[in-house]
């Protein structure tokens, strides 16, 4: 169910639609802010423009509005104005997207997308738009049939299936413009996870740590959807889209580390799925997400670091190059994964400004890097 509030019932069909509008950026403001002010974050820093278009707001993941109608000594006076029931009573995990005054959401599976027109009263329907899913991924979709979002880019509303499969819509039509099969069930592969794209890349990736898959991104063809590259989470460099000039990380050096730090072919079924959020610094043109799980669960199986499972991978969005990595958890026996937002923010750290990654890890420990490098600060 999608639910709108306003601050004042007594207030005009018009003012509840103009604070109904902003609601949708304005919901994660009150986490956000204060992750913010713990990191130091400007939020001053940009002008607003009222628009969501991607998952986490920005390509920083902050996940802040910058809108400033709904404030902490107002909120309580927040009312139900709006509610849709989208029909589908899984989890609802994806963030709606608010691009040009139109609300768009993505349900668990069947994965419906809808389009909202929130200048008109009641904010009805533009349009609907029901893809073909395959029920067999209910069997192979671990913890729930989720989606984890949409990203608005191209005038296309980009988004993936559960069956492995990521599709692009008009987002002023609902138009099917390109599907692309990108995982395999057979395999044990899901892809509940939000597209994310960068330039003319769409870098998507797979859930199935539980089921022993061998982890990976793609990065797609922006336009067309054709698969362009596909880079490995665990396993030999090449595989892994390692090339022994450019791959830097801060702290583990050497060759086929992602495949030494496993016994045998063990990374083969290895896991290191990507199933959570992505950032990007444009600066730096680097990607930055983080792995799911090794497999099995039995730790006994796996004897090693297991690299680069519950970690943090840094490429280049273009071909899939990695530049660096960093593991959170080496031998990760807890299921700990590493998939929360990779939140990019400036920070001052022993007198010198930081280009810096923070992250706040299952395993009981904020990290924060040099996301240039991948040093802990």
């Amino acid at each position: 169910m999608i639910l709108m509030h306003t601050l004042d019932q007594n207030k005009t069909v018009t003012k509840r639609l103009q604070w109904a509008r902003r609601l949708t950026s304005g919901l994660a403001r009150t986490a956000a802010l204060l992750m913010m002010l713990v990191l130091g974050y400007d939020t001053t820093q940009g002008a607003e423009d009222g628009q969501w278009t991607m998952p986490a707001k920005d390509y920083s993941s902050t996940r802040y509005s910058g809108l400033a109608e709904i404030t902490a000594a107002n909120a309580r006076r927040l009312r139900p104005a709006w509610t849709f029931s989208t029909g589908v009573l899984a989890g609802h995990e994806g963030q709606p997207l608010v691009v040009n005054n139109t609300m768009y959401v993505v349900t668990p599976y069947p994965n419906v997308l809808y389009a909202f027109d929130l200048t008109k009263e009641g904010y009805p329907l533009k349009w609907k738009y029901r893809p073909a899913v395959s029920p067999n991924a209910i069997g192979v979709s671990c913890c729930d049939v989720v989606n984890r979002g949409a990203f608005f880019a191209d005038g296309k509303i980009i988004y993936n299936l559960l069956d492995g499969h990521t599709v692009a819509v008009d987002a002023s039509t609902g138009r099917e413009v390109w599907v692309t099969t990108i995982a395999d069930l057979g395999k044990g592969e899901t892809t509940p996870m939000a597209p994310f794209v960068v330039k003319d890349r769409v870098v998507v990736g797979a859930s199935g740590g539980e089921f022993g898959i061998y982890g990976w991104v793609k990065g797609l063809d922006l336009r067309t959807g054709k698969v362009l590259w596909t880079a490995h989470n665990v396993g030999p460099d090449a595989d892994m889209l390692i090339n022994a000039t450019t791959f830097k990380p801060f702290y583990d050096r050497g060759v086929e580390l992602g495949k030494s730090s496993w016994p045998a072919d063990a990374w083969k079924v290895g896991g290191a799925p990507v199933w959570g959020w992505m950032s990007y610094d444009p600066e730096l043109d680097l990607l930055y997400y983080g792995t799911g799980n090794p497999a099995p669960y039995n730790p006994e199986q796996r004897k090693g670091d297991n690299k680069w499972a519950s970690s943090v991978l840094a490429r280049r969005p273009s071909d899939g190059t990695l530049v660096w990595a960093y593991q959170f958890t080496p031998h990760d026996s807890w299921d700990y994964d590493a998939v929360a937002s990779m939140i990019l923010t400036d920070l001052e750290i022993g007198g010198r400004r930081r280009k810096t990654l923070v992250s706040f890890n299952k395993n009981g420990f904020q990290y924060t890097l040099d996301r240039a490098t991948g040093e802990v600060l």
